[in-house]
């Protein structure tokens, strides 16, 4: 296992936070992958607030720290999306 198991179980935003001149647009497509590679029963947002915390605090310039702050501003809680719902029938 390359990260914490709890926030960051591939080790993605760690390595994002190591790779020099990486872009605000790499961070996010790091972020989706990282949120993706979640279990599901985890607290996303506690665990942003801990990679915030663990990394974003040293380096508050840094492009991840930024998508993190966004991703922290931005949760709600999940909708379910398309599919078949079932309405009642007149």
């Amino acid at each position: 296992m390359k990260g914490d198991p709890a926030t960051d179980p591939k080790g993605l935003v760690l390595e994002a936070y190591r790779i020099d001149g990486i872009t605000g647009p790499e961070c996010r497509s790091i972020f989706l992958d990282w949120a993706l590679s979640l279990p599901t029963e985890s607290d996303t947002a506690a665990a942003i607030r801990v990679l915030i915390d663990r990394h974003g605090t040293d380096q508050p310039d840094h492009p991840m720290t930024g998508v993190l702050r966004e991703g922290l501003g931005t949760m709600s809680a999940p909708r379910r999306r398309g599919g078949w719902r079932s309405r009642p029938r007149s």
